[in-house]
């Protein structure tokens, strides 16, 4: 069995440190994120006692554990978000705090390898005897932060720590050795990127015998006691390979997902490929949200039963649209089609962009699809995983425009930006110049070392319905491109400066649910481009939540709006009675004063009001 990594897939992304971004969506956020979102979420981890439970843990300041048992992780995906941002914009101070934080971290470590301040200040003889009590999932994010530190900083203190951690599980856990099934996933794909990073190959093959351990009635824990949580709800209610429906806690199904396409990736396993297809099916066509979102009801925090998509009371958690990034772009990257980009596209401008304030210092945990004016970003959480989260999403964007396949580069998504890669020994630089996500249009600009011939694949998305290429300002006949796995492939030998013109037709597009999305009867969600549009009382002073009417045929315009600061593009239109009405980007929603919300909206004036 060939386990090189990424052996079996048909792309290879491009790291995000090596794409710049440039454009008005991302690159504003992205300097929120640097200036205030990093500072916000350190401060808060200080002041909740985040921290100080490692120092507490290591001897060196007394106190009892403060917070949620699993609130550890929340300090290791800041210091990833950390160690992302220093990857860009390199920042003395705020190394200087990530290596405090680190020290305390890998003086909490106990000597055989264990780390989790919970057990350690509380109960230490109950540790590995609950599964649910995250003790892997905080492990699996000091092990992605580690490795995001070493690569940025080029320090080894955390990534030393990791693997002390990994061996400690390695040594306890394992083929003749004890059970586990760890209640939230995390370290299954923690420990595949640990194999990369360090070629130690005794960390994937764990990885894979912790997906193999669920399924087989290995669980032990409160969870799996209670009636209406069980196995299912963390995803061990059958073999891996067997998975056909989505079923559980939707952050949690988001990461072994993810973890099974990493794993198939180096071993091309068939039962592993199908299951994800399958699975993929289920989530995508049967229980997704138009945003891009995931998880109908707050009870499990995840998914109900198919079709099942209610609007004011969607759950939606923001760690699970950047789940649905994580392992999409992961399906991209095994499959190589396009389809899955698409779904990073939409989770990334709707569901994971929603849930942080343009200020980079409020948050979404819950992204529903309307609201009667009642629900608002806020600084923190008791349980903060959403605002962390953000903070090491933000910073990776890049990681999802680019990639490379075995005769070309790939791009994946339209960022006024660049990149450089290598092919072959020569190097080709790539810059894109676009107002996307708000204008179809999109210059790339061809630059190799030397004059080569390569595939240049540009994704059409499924929203877009008509592209016109042009190459050097000639429009490109049907003979000199192919379509293949939803890209537009120009084959040629490309010379430095050659230019590339993409016009993708970008109408406002009314959606409308399948019969068996009952809240959406007689309803339709507005679209352009990848962006999903909601109405807000802040646009619209005349109107109440649900009584705006949008007829089948009313015209709608697009007008340049500068109430979010770089313009963005909203819609106007008519209302029956012959006011206008506004409707915004969905991720912009809750910047403004407070006020009703919606996205899906009555098409005819005899239907019933939205029940909520």
């Amino acid at each position: 069995m060939d386990i090189s990594a990424n052996s079996h897939q048909k792309l290879q992304a491009v790291p995000f440190n090596r794409v710049w971004i440039d454009d008005t969506f991302w690159a504003s956020r992205l300097k929120a994120l640097k200036e205030t979102t990093i500072l916000a979420c350190l401060e808060q981890c200080e002041r909740t006692g985040r921290i100080a439970n490692f120092a507490k843990a290591a001897g060196l300041a007394e106190g009892p554990f403060q917070g949620i048992f699993f609130d550890d992780s929340d300090v290791y995906k800041l210091l990833e978000g950390a160690s992302y941002s220093l990857m860009i914009h390199p920042d003395p101070e705020l190394e200087a705090q990530t290596d405090r934080i680190i020290d305390l971290i890998a003086a909490a470590q106990e000597e055989d390898g264990y780390l989790f301040t919970y057990y350690s200040l509380v109960t230490p003889e109950q540790r590995w005897t609950d599964m649910n009590k995250h003790e892997m999932y905080c492990g699996g994010h000091l092990i992605e932060a580690a490795i995001a530190y070493k690569q940025a900083t080029g320090k080894s203190k955390l990534l030393d720590t990791a693997c002390k951690l990994a061996d400690h599980y390695d040594n306890v856990f394992g083929p003749g050795k004890r059970h586990w099934v760890d209640g939230h996933e995390e370290i299954e794909l923690a420990l595949v990127a640990l194999y990369r990073e360090t070629g130690e190959e005794r960390y994937w093959k764990l990885a894979l015998w912790l997906l193999e351990e669920r399924g087989h009635g290995h669980g032990k824990g409160e969870i799996w006691d209670r009636d209406d949580m069980g196995a299912a709800y963390c995803q061990d209610d059958k073999p891996v390979s067997e998975l056909s429906e989505v079923s559980g806690h939707a952050v949690r199904a988001m990461y072994l997902y993810a973890a099974m396409a990493d794993v198939a990736a180096m071993t091309g396993d068939k039962a592993y490929m199908d299951a994800l297809d399958r699975v993929w099916s289920s989530v995508v066509e049967r229980n997704m949200y138009v945003t891009g979102g995931i998880g109908q009801s707050k009870h499990n925090e995840g998914f109900t039963r198919d079709y099942h998509l209610p609007n004011e009371t969607a759950y939606c958690e923001t760690c699970a649209a950047v789940g649905m990034v994580l392992w999409n772009h992961r399906m991209n990257l095994l499959h190589g089609h396009s389809k899955y980009a698409d779904i990073v596209e939409r989770a990334m401008y709707n569901g994971a962009a929603a849930g942080i304030s343009l200020e980079g210092d409020t948050f979404f945990y819950v992204n529903p699809l309307a609201s009667h004016g009642d629900h608002h970003r806020v600084p923190w959480f008791d349980c903060s995983c959403c605002p962390t989260q953000l903070s090491r999403f933000l910073p990776s964007v890049g990681h999802y425009i680019y990639s490379v396949a075995d005769r070309g580069i790939v791009v994946n998504q339209y960022v006024q930006g660049g990149t450089k890669v290598t092919m072959a020994e020569t190097d080709v630089k790539l810059e894109q110049k676009t107002a996307y996500p708000y204008d179809g249009d999109v210059q790339i600009s061809v630059w190799p070392s030397e004059t080569r011939r390569f595939e240049l694949r540009l994704r059409y998305p499924g929203w877009c319905r008509g592209m016109s290429v042009r190459v050097n300002g000639e429009a490109l006949d049907a003979g000199d491109y192919a379509l293949d796995s939803g890209y537009l492939v120009v084959e040629r030998a490309w010379c430095a400066g050659d230019q590339v013109e993409l016009q993708m037709e970008m109408p406002v597009k009314r959606v409308r649910s399948r019969n068996e999305v009952e809240d959406n009867a007689g309803r339709i969600a507005l679209e352009r481009g990848p962006l999903v549009y909601c109405v807000e009382k802040a646009d619209n002073a005349h109107l109440q939540f649900d009584s705006l009417v949008v007829p089948e045929h009313a015209p709608l315009v697009c007008v340049r709006s500068r109430d979010f600061g770089p313009p963005v593009t909203v819609l106007r239109g008519a209302c029956p009675e012959g006011r206008t009405f506004t409707a915004i980007p969905y991720c912009f929603w809750d910047n403004r004063e407070p006020g009703f919300m919606q996205v899906w909206l009555r098409e005819r004036q005899e239907e019933m009001l939205y029940k909520g």
